[in-house]
């Protein structure tokens, strides 16, 4: 029981992250409800799941092949994306295409940036270091094992966030065409 507190506890990190609006189910529960479709609010997920899986991703490799961060050198690439990012987005468009929806790629861009701004990765390192250590000592473990646990954790967390967060938009949606069908 002992080796599955960590999973448990990875499990659960994601399905607190499901809950937080900031993680993506009211992006979800927009799209559904602005084209009626409560599908659309599903299909919603899988950029928020790819952006979400591959900011956590990140720190869990980090924390798999034990790689210590300049938060300088972090910092200094952290702001040139963002950068580039605005640099790119904006060039030749004018201010009303700006505010234009987001399709898939800007949702997954801006699930990425979140979970990487609110730390979702970091949240897991308390369970992803004895996962990844095991009773062994840190010599022992070849890094291509400790990346592959680091990345089952990174799916056990995404797939138990993308379930609270499917229940949640599902919920949002379902509740609106009551609540607009009665008026």
């Amino acid at each position: 029981m002992e080796s599955l507190w960590p999973w448990l506890v990875v499990a659960g990190l994601g399905a607190i992250h499901g809950l937080n609006p900031a993680t993506g189910w009211m992006w979800a529960a927009a799209w559904g409800v602005r084209s009626k479709d409560r599908g659309q609010a599903l299909r919603a997920l899988v950029p928020i799941a790819v952006g979400h899986a591959a900011s956590v991703a990140l720190v869990a490799a980090a924390v798999a092949f034990g790689v210590s961060m300049d938060r300088t050198v972090m910092q200094v690439v952290a702001g040139g994306l963002v950068v580039l990012f605005a640099v790119l987005h904006l060039s030749g468009r004018t201010p009303k295409a700006v505010r234009a929806p987001a399709g898939h790629a800007g949702l997954a861009l801006w699930s990425f940036m979140m979970a990487t701004a609110h730390g979702a990765g970091l949240m897991l390192v308390p369970a992803l270091i004895p996962l990844c250590m095991g009773d062994t000592s840190a010599r022992d473990i070849a890094a291509s094992g400790s990346l592959m646990l680091a990345l089952a954790a990174v799916g056990v967390h995404t797939a138990a966030m993308l379930a609270v967060t499917a229940l949640v938009a599902s919920g949002v949606c379902r509740g609106l065409k009551l609540i607009l069908s009665n008026s």
